[in-house]
Parts: C-alpha cells; sequence; structure tokens
C-alpha cells in the first residue's frame, strides 16, 4: 500500500489520501454496507483519472468510480482505491443545440449541467429525485431514470457515446456499432479488435436467451444490459455498458442525447380509497402520454408532514382519499399544458372508477406538492416514535398494468413478517415502487429474516414478469437474487460479458457479477453497515431527542442521499459549495463521526484529528437541521465534538476571544470608544487580531457608544401598553454592536400597543458572573458546561415573567434559535427551559401572532437574507406575512449562508471559505439590486458580511419597518 500510494503522488496531477478520514468517508454510500476503501484518489483531469487506473493496474488493485455517491444498493463502496470525479472532472466539454446532444465529463452534477442547458431550451431527460447532486457518471453507471423517465426512458435511451477505459488500458469511443465500423474496428487488431470479437460471439451465443430473458416493462434497470448488443439495436456498445455500476469499464466522457424542455407545467393529483385502487388506475392514466405519473400512499403524507417537510396546508390540499397519483403534463405554453391536463381530468370523470381530483396550475402549490414526493426517501427513514427503516427491497418493478396486485400481494408478504408500518410510493406509470421497511440490522436473527424476507419478495416480483431493480441497480443487495429473476444460463451470460472487459475481477468486483463460475457475487447480507454497530455510549451534555437521546445514533443518522451536496438552493452546505470537498460536506463530517464511534478506521476517538479537521470549515450554520432530508444537525454534533476534544486541554485563542464575547463586550461597555481605538489603530488592531485568532484581513467589530440596554433604562415608556407586557431580549450584538436594531423595535412594538420591558443587565465587571445571555457563543465554540450555566441562569432570571404568561421577543435570530432549540436539548427536562422555549418569538412571528396592522408602505422594494438559524428553526413565514402586510414588496434570496456565521468568518484559517460562500450567491445578489432597495438581514453576521462586500447598508426588519412603515403613519398603533 505504500508503493501504491507513493506511484499515484508521484504520476497523478490530483489529491491521493490513505489517510484514516478519507477511508472513513468513502467507506458508505446512500446502502446499508460498508466497506473502508483502499485509499481515495480526487484527480484534476479525466487524463489524471485515467492514470490513476493504470497505476493501479501496475500494482493489481482494485478500482472503483464514484460520483455523487448515492448509491441505494451498494455500488459506491468497496474495498478498492476510489476515483472521486466529482470534484473537479465535471466540465460540459462540448454542446450541439442542432443535434441537441452534449459531451460531458463523469462528474458533472444534473442540476449543474441542466443549469447550462437552461438558455438553449434543452434539458438532460431522467431526473433522479438526487438531480441536485448525482452525476452523470453515476447516471450512466446506474442506468438512472427519475419521475421525468415516463416520458424519456432510462438513462440508456440518452447516451449516444461513451469515452471508456478497460482496466488493462484501452482507451477508445464506443457506441452503436454497424458492420463495415465492425470490420475497420477487427482489422486493426489489438485488444479493442478481441473485445469487439468476444461481444459479437457472446451475443450471437445468447441470441435466444437475449430475446427471450429480459421483462418487457419499462423499468428493467437489473442485469447488463446485453439485449444492446443484438443486431436490431445496432450493437451498441456504449449501451450495453450503461448501468454496469462500474464493475466493467471506467466512464470518462460521455455523449449524451438532450431533450426539449418543457416551458410550463400543470399538475393533476388524483385521489383514492388506497395506493392499490390508485396503482390500478395508472394504464388509463399513463395512455395521456404524462411527463411524470407518481404515486405516494397515506403514510408517506403522515411521515412529510411529521418530519416538517411538508406544510400543514399541503395535506388539506390534496383530493380525498389514502392514496394519489401526482400527474405532470409538459407544454410549449401554460395552455397546452393546462388543456392536456383537463383533459385527462374530462376523461377520468366518466370513467366507472373516477378519482376525486385537485387541479393544479400554481407553480408554487404544484412544487410544494411535488417536493413531499422527492422527500420520500429522508421522510421514511426515522418515522417519529418508530423503528428506523432500511433499503433492501426499495425499488422494484412489475408491468404497469399489474401494479395494483402487485402492491396488494407485497403488502401482504409485509404484514406476514410483521414489518409495518411502511410507506409505499414510486414511479407508478413504469410500475417502479420504493419503500423503506424496518428490517433489524443489527443481529444475526434479524439479518437472517431480512434475507428470508428478500428472497420471497424476489420470487413475488419475479412472479409478475418484474424486474428486481426497477431504478437504483443490483450493486451488493441484488445481485446474488439475479439467478432467481434471468435464470443460470443468462446470468452466465453476464459472467462472459465481464470476463470480456474485466477478466480479473478488478473493477467494483463483487457486485453485479463475476468473471467465472467458480465465484459468485457477494452476498447481500455481508458487509452490513449495522451489523455488529453497538459502541459504547458517551455521557453528552445535548440530549439528542430524535436519536432515542444517544449519540451513536446521531453519528449514525446520515443515510448518504448528499443533499448537501448540492451547489444552489437552500442553505447547507456552505463549506462543501466552496470547497468541492466531500470531508466539508455533512455527509462527509457525518460519515466521519460515525466512523469514530465505531473505532476501527478512526481509532482516537473524541481526540481524532481527522474529525477535527473535517468540523473546522463547519460553519455551524444549522442548516442540514432543516435541509436534510433526515435532519442530521451537524452544528450541533460539532459543538458536542468540540466540547470532548478540548476537555482538559489548552483551547485555540478564537475560542476564548470570540467564544467568551458576551464577558469582553459587557466590559468594554465601560469605555468603548477607547476600545474601538484599540482594535483599530493599524499596529494595535494587528496585535489583538492576532492575540484572539482572527484572521487579518476581517475587521473588528466597533462596540456602539452606548449600549442599547443602557439608552433603554434612561428613556420613559411610550404608548398605551393596552396588548400587555412583552420582554425584548437584550442580546449581546443588539445591544454592544447595533442598539439600533433595538431602538427600532421598542418604537415598533410600543407603537404596534405592547408595553416594552428590558431585562436589567448587570455591571461590566458582573457580566461573568451574573450576567443574562443566551451562551450562543460559548456553544458555538463547544464550551457547553459554560453555556450550560448561563442559560440557567437566564432562565430564573426571566422565570417570574414566562410564568406569567410573557413573551420574550429576541431579534437576532441565532440567539432566538438557542432558546428555541440549543437549550432545551441542553438542558433537557428543565421546566424554565421549557417556558422559555415556548414563549421565545421572532419580532414578525409577534407581530404576525397578534395580527398587527400596518399602512400600506409606498413603492418599498426590499431584498431579504434570512439568517441561517431563523431558516433552520424558526423558518421565514412570518416574516414574509409581515412584510407582505405591511406592503414591503420583499424578494427573499435563496442563495445560501452568508460566510460569516458568527465566530467563523472572524477565525484564522477560514477567511477564504468564508468570503467564497459569500461570493457565490449574497454579495453578487446585493450588488446586482435595483438602487434604492432596502436589504434586510436580522442576523448580525450577515449585516456584517453585506458590509464588508458590498456598499450596502442593511437594516434588521425593525428598522425597516419603523423607517417605512410606522413612523410614516402613527395612527398605526391604535386599538
Amino acid at each position: 500500500m505504500e508503493r501504491l500510494e507513493r506511484d499515484l503522488r508521484e504520476r497523478v496531477a490530483g489529491e491521493v489520501r490513505f489517510d484514516a478520514g478519507s477511508r472513513a468517508m468513502y467507506a458508505h454510500d446512500a446502502s446499508n454496507y460498508r466497506w473502508p476503501p483502499i485509499g481515495v484518489v480526487v484527480p484534476d483531469t479525466v487524463d489524471a483519472g485515467a492514470e490513476a487506473v493504470a497505476v493501479c493496474r501496475e500494482h493489481r488493485v482494485p478500482v472503483l468510480s464514484r460520483g455523487g455517491g448515492t448509491s441505494l444498493a451498494g455500488q459506491c463502496c468497496n474495498t478498492a482505491v476510489v476515483i472521486d470525479w466529482s470534484k473537479n472532472c465535471n466540465r460540459l466539454v462540448e454542446l450541439d443545440t442542432g443535434a441537441r446532444t452534449a459531451v460531458v465529463e463523469p462528474g458533472a452534477c444534473l442540476d449543474d449541467l441542466n443549469t447550462a442547458l437552461e438558455p438553449h431550451g434543452l434539458t438532460v431527460g431522467p431526473r433522479p429525485s438526487t438531480h441536485a447532486t448525482c452525476t452523470i457518471g453515476g447516471m450512466v453507471g446506474n442506468d438512472s431514470c427519475g419521475a421525468t423517465a415516463q416520458a424519456y426512458g432510462r438513462m440508456t435511451a440518452s447516451v449516444e457515446r461513451l469515452e471508456i477505459l478497460t482496466y488493462d488500458g484501452v482507451r477508445t469511443w464506443v457506441g452503436p456499432t454497424d458492420d463495415d465500423e465492425y470490420a475497420r474496428i477487427l482489422a486493426a487488431g489489438g485488444r479493442r479488435a478481441e473485445i469487439y470479437r468476444e461481444l459479437r460471439v457472446l451475443r450471437d451465443d445468447g441470441l435466444a436467451l437475449l430475446r427471450t430473458r429480459y421483462p418487457d416493462i419499462p423499468r428493467r434497470v437489473s442485469g447488463y444490459s446485453l439485449d444492446e448488443l443484438l443486431p436490431e439495436n445496432r450493437f451498441n456498445v456504449a449501451r450495453a455498458l450503461v448501468g454496469s455500476e462500474g464493475t466493467l469499464v471506467t466512464v470518462l466522457h460521455a455523449e449524451i442525447r438532450l431533450f426539449e424542455a418543457p416551458k410550463a407545467r400543470a399538475l393533476v393529483v388524483l385521489g383514492y380509497d388506497d395506493i392499490a385502487a390508485a396503482a390500478d388506475a395508472v394504464p388509463a392514466v399513463a395512455a395521456h402520454e404524462p411527463l411524470a405519473l407518481e404515486g405516494l400512499d397515506d403514510e408517506l403524507v403522515r411521515l412529510a408532514r411529521a418530519d416538517a417537510l411538508m406544510s400543514t396546508d399541503v395535506r388539506r390540499e390534496l383530493p380525498a382519499g389514502a392514496g394519489w397519483l401526482m400527474v405532470r403534463f409538459g407544454g410549449r405554453s401554460q395552455r397546452e399544458a393546462d388543456e392536456r391536463a383537463d383533459a385527462l381530468v374530462e376523461a377520468l370523470g366518466t370513467s366507472p372508477n373516477s378519482p376525486r381530483v385537485q387541479d393544479r396550475h400554481d407553480p408554487a402549490e404544484e412544487r410544494k406538492l411535488w417536493k413531499v414526493r422527492e422527500a420520500g426517501l429522508g421522510a421514511t427513514a426515522y418515522p417519529p416514535g418508530e423503528p428506523d427503516t432500511h433499503e433492501g427491497w426499495e425499488d422494484a418493478a412489475v408491468p404497469p398494468d399489474k401494479l395494483g396486485d402487485y402492491l396488494r400481494d407485497f403488502r401482504a408478504l409485509v404484514d406476514e413478517f410483521g414489518l409495518e408500518p411502511i410507506s409505499l410510493y414510486g414511479h407508478f406509470g413504469q410500475g417502479c415502487v420504493h419503500t423503506r421497511i424496518p428490517f433489524d440490522l443489527s443481529d444475526d436473527a434479524g439479518i437472517a429474516r431480512y434475507r428470508d424476507f428478500v428472497q420471497r419478495a424476489a420470487r413475488l416480483v419475479v412472479s409478475y414478469g418484474g424486474s428486481l431493480s426497477g431504478e437504483h441497480g443490483d450493486g451488493q443487495s441484488r445481485a446474488e437474487l439475479l439467478p432467481l429473476m434471468f435464470g443460470d444460463d443468462m446470468v452466465a451470460l453476464f459472467g462472459r460479458f465481464k470476463a470480456i472487459f474485466d477478466p480479473d475481477d478488478r473493477m467494483n468486483p463483487g457486485k453485479v457479477a463475476t468473471p467465472s463460475r467458480e465465484q459468485r457475487p457477494e452476498r447481500l447480507d455481508d458487509h452490513l453497515d449495522r451489523h455488529g454497530y453497538h459502541p459504547s455510549e458517551p455521557e453528552t451534555s445535548f440530549s439528542y431527542p430524535n436519536d432515542d437521546h444517544r449519540f451513536t445514533h446521531a453519528a449514525a443518522r446520515c443515510v448518504g442521499i448528499g443533499n448537501c451536496r448540492s451547489s444552489s438552493g437552500g442553505v447547507m452546505c456552505p463549506s462543501y459549495r466552496v470547497t468541492g470537498e466531500e470531508k466539508h460536506a455533512t455527509r462527509g463530517r457525518a460519515r466521519l463521526l460515525n466512523e469514530m464511534m465505531r473505532g476501527e478506521v478512526i481509532q482516537d476517538g473524541w481526540r481524532s484529528k481527522d474529525v477535527a479537521d473535517a468540523l473546522d470549515l463547519c460553519l455551524a450554520c444549522k442548516g442540514c437541521r432543516h435541509d436534510c432530508p433526515v435532519g442530521v444537525d451537524m452544528a450541533t454534533y460539532k459543538a458536542e465534538f468540540l466540547s470532548h476534544h478540548y476537555e482538559g486541554r489548552i483551547r485555540p485563542p478564537a475560542h476564548y476571544a470570540m467564544g467568551w464575547l458576551p464577558l469582553w463586550a459587557g466590559l468594554a461597555s465601560a469605555a468603548p470608544r477607547a476600545v474601538n481605538a484599540v482594535t483599530h489603530a493599524p499596529g494595535l488592531a494587528r496585535v489583538v487580531k492576532a492575540a484572539g485568532g482572527v484572521d487579518r484581513r476581517r475587521e473588528l467589530p466597533r462596540f456602539a457608544g452606548e449600549r442599547f440596554s443602557d439608552w433603554f433604562r434612561r428613556r420613559r415608556p411610550q404608548g398605551s401598553g393596552w396588548r400587555g407586557p412583552v420582554v425584548l431580549w437584550p442580546d449581546t450584538f443588539t445591544d454592544s454592536f447595533h442598539p439600533e436594531a433595538g431602538k427600532a423595535a421598542v418604537e415598533v412594538l410600543e407603537k404596534a400597543g405592547f408595553r416594552v420591558e428590558v431585562p436589567p443587565r448587570p455591571s461590566p465587571l458582573g457580566t461573568a458572573r451574573d450576567g443574562l445571555c443566551c451562551g450562543l457563543t460559548w456553544i458555538s465554540t463547544g464550551q457547553l458546561g459554560t453555556a450550560a450555566r448561563v442559560l440557567r441562569r437566564t432562565a430564573r432570571a426571566l422565570g417570574p415573567r414566562l410564568r406569567a404568561g410573557e413573551e420574550v421577543v429576541v431579534l437576532e435570530p441565532s440567539c432566538a434559535a438557542v432558546f428555541r432549540a440549543d437549550a432545551p436539548e441542553l438542558l433537557a427536562g428543565d421546566p424554565e427551559i421549557g417556558l422559555l422555549r415556548d414563549r421565545t418569538r421572532t419580532l414578525a412571528e409577534l407581530l404576525d401572532e397578534h395580527d398587527v396592522p400596518f399602512p400600506k408602505a409606498k413603492q418599498v422594494k426590499a431584498i431579504a437574507q434570512p439568517h441561517c438559524h431563523h431558516h433552520a428553526i424558526m423558518g421565514f413565514d412570518a416574516d414574509r406575512a409581515v412584510l407582505a402586510r405591511a406592503g414591503v414588496d420583499t424578494e427573499v434570496l435563496d442563495v445560501g449562508c452568508c460566510g460569516l456565521a458568527g465566530n467563523f468568518g472572524f477565525e484564522r484559517g477560514h477567511y477564504d471559505v468564508s468570503v467564497g460562500a459569500a461570493e457565490l450567491g449574497l454579495w453578487p445578489a446585493v450588488r446586482s439590486a435595483p438602487s434604492g432597495t432596502a436589504v434586510l438581514a436580522d442576523g448580525f453576521s450577515c449585516r456584517t458580511q453585506i458590509e464588508a462586500g458590498t456598499d450596502a447598508a442593511p437594516r434588521h426588519l425593525a428598522e425597516l419597518l419603523r423607517d417605512a412603515v410606522l413612523t410614516a403613519n402613527p395612527a398605526c398603533s391604535a386599538r
């Protein structure tokens, strides 16, 4: 291994990683399996990736190509050298709009590619639910489908040609091969000619099998596509290799067919008494040639609502029933799409078993409903209060006209094994069914039961003329079952096909097929991730209520979907978006924590440098807590890790400087001008930053000349206060750095009829001992004991007001998020902390809940950057409602994290990632906003970052409401 690593480093342009951390991260995909790899190569170019294969060949070690790493059948983890194409080899090499084709590198992300194609009115046909993260190479390897395969077919139908590299060094383009081309290849001689000659012999020997053994269904993804070698299919070697899961060749480039993107869409939702009845209706609906035809049951809807993936009003918008078909039509105009939808509704209205219909033409409503269907895997993985579920029989496909009967028989099988509850959903228009089942994969008895179930389920699917896999491929979870579907003679042909390209079984070995009859694919119940995973439970500070109060369960929560690797939309994961690096994605960090608790690859536990390095660039933005389909909360895990990692050790300077910011802010209030002079004098500032672990390129925030709390104490209350008292929380950022937001909030609240109260502040010298604070800065730096003490003190001080029913208005979103989420999980069971959680409101929430009236502002336009913690914990709906009621025309940005994230962006070593995150979305959006547009940002970090990179003067919601609305019309406070 040392020689292999040395040769790879010397000859491959890129990153070569044989460290424990990299091996731990790549030991998993999205399946039930765990295989720590030999090492990882991240090539800079396609040619560098080809050179990596050459080095591996010389050392006779296996190779595994990896794209998004989201495979559900175990294709993307193996004891091999993993080549990760996604970071650097992701270019659109050539686009021919006339021919509607594109040549792309294997690591190109589907959504990114479609974004590049959008100006040309083109799109890639297949669109799996992982479209934000899956790669073209992975889609070729897996023969991907998605909902749009209803109209465009599987990836097989999109591949025109492939540039491939065999393990033994043949690099060539392959595609359809007529007799003349075949003759030229043979005449050239060499290994390429040998491959083609053997393929022709294989085809001729198996003609009868190839024409009779493949089920005639749209979703046959299992097995190799040898039927593409038939004469009627033009002896298409490229398409025969699609779906081979990296077991035959390395794909270096793909030329794919593109489709005209629909300019408009319309959605019809059909309600039935149950999911099987919905499936019975599929043939009649499919006859109308929709763009997509999806099914989902009431269990998925219930789980989606419980998991906050679905707003409470969406369920009311579904037609009555317990099973639904979602039918999407496309068109060149909205009228065309709507007419096609209306034609379906009219036809079904006269059918014998007409459904309840909900016709959706509003794009926003359609996206909301479609999100529930796409969130299926995440919603069903960890059902609240129920056993964890697993893949294992998640995507079988049967003829669509037999789908209803299959679902009834499958449900009976599930009942027989006592594996309820489960959800059934999927691509019903093509007979493909998704589900996750509560298998117990932790011990031998549970695994034996799992094995028995999938064998029975395989026989059931085959009895219906179906396919073991209708989308996710065979990998390890179905490879040994292929004889049940195809028979031994057909599986022997698969072995011969494998032997032609990879006779020594070095390409992703043990998956799909083996090159000799003496070998067998890996068993479906070997190398299971959860088998034997019983680590000792550590004592923790947080309670992990969604993980049975077990950190080990939280560390294993990630199921590998990879949404954190998306390049746009939502918040997570800002560090991945800047670096393109797996270890800086939520998934990579989660895998490292899981392996840390396992203690095999990562053996130094909480002291692990690999884990510490990966978490160092975590912004603790909490985006994953909301955006991750299974709710991985890396900000909390990071705080927990730092607490243990630095226990009894000297911490980084920033932990003492910024982690204790409330103390320093209190002390600075005695002489803020003098402190500002010191921290901003050229020579002294450099020393202060160095001592505090602050990047030299960051300007330190200036302390206000007067704290908000001091200003409030010397003023007289105004207004009638007829709505009663509210506590306005003087968080450190508002109090010491941006008191104008607090002053504006007081004016807004008093004009709205509230009597404003502010908790007393201690003297500066007493801040450390008895000050009130949310503890945010101590939490973010992992000083959880101090944070807990501060929070208890705060809750006790507010206790009388909380018990009296007063609400606490918090202007800084990160502080509100602490009261709403971190505090109850850090101090579980504390009744005063529970009251604080329940009584905490943002300004917008309070105004919205009390239905405070506003005069319409005149020509006020704004763009709003929601703070990440606001997005993750409170949500922005109340803010939207208040702004709309006030008549402020607001564009709410969806451009990701600002990149500063509290102390993160100030710390030495983080500047480039911090600025990189801002440049990805926020700064360009602010710079391009029309002149006169107000910039709204409630988070102090967001405002600071905006000021650092633009000329804008961002404001808090309180300031916007005061200046644009309330001050202009004092009458709005009338009762």
